[in-house]
């Protein structure tokens, strides 16, 4: 079996995994919230309100910036508590942490790391600028 076909098969151990179905369930049930989206459209409305505000050279209103930063602001964080938007966030958590550990022992395995032994503990921050190497 090549290369591409192992990472096919791989395609298919992610999607049959746990947190990969955890994941759609969430996602669907947050884009079938309608509650939800309308909050969504409405913060996304009033953040471009915010940014054409705030870019204005002249004749930039401060009180309207505050009062759009607060309204932004708690919409924010209401769209936060949402039930869906939580499970939502840590199914997505879950998920991209998978993804990172697969990516890490890919990466790890191409610069000629034992693929049975290398994982994310490192000391990687994801931050490249800090990073003294994998080494």
């Amino acid at each position: 079996m090549d290369v591409i076909q192992l990472t096919r098969e791989l395609g298919k151990a992610i999607q049959a995994d746990e947190r990969y179905s955890t994941y759609i369930r969430a996602r669907v049930a947050n884009d079938n919230d309608t509650e939800l989206q309308k909050m969504i459209e409405e913060f996304n409305r009033g953040r471009t309100v915010l940014n054409n505000e705030v870019s204005k050279t002249t004749g930039r209103d401060e009180n309207k910036v505050e009062e759009l930063k607060t309204s932004v602001g708690e919409l924010y964080s209401k769209i936060m508590k949402n039930e869906n938007m939580s499970a939502y966030n840590d199914a997505k958590n879950a998920m991209d942490e998978l993804l990172r550990q697969i990516t890490t022992i890919i990466s790890m395995s191409a610069n000629g790391e034992d693929p049975e032994t290398c994982d994310m503990n490192y000391g990687c921050t994801g931050n490249c600028a800090s990073c003294g190497g994998c080494h």
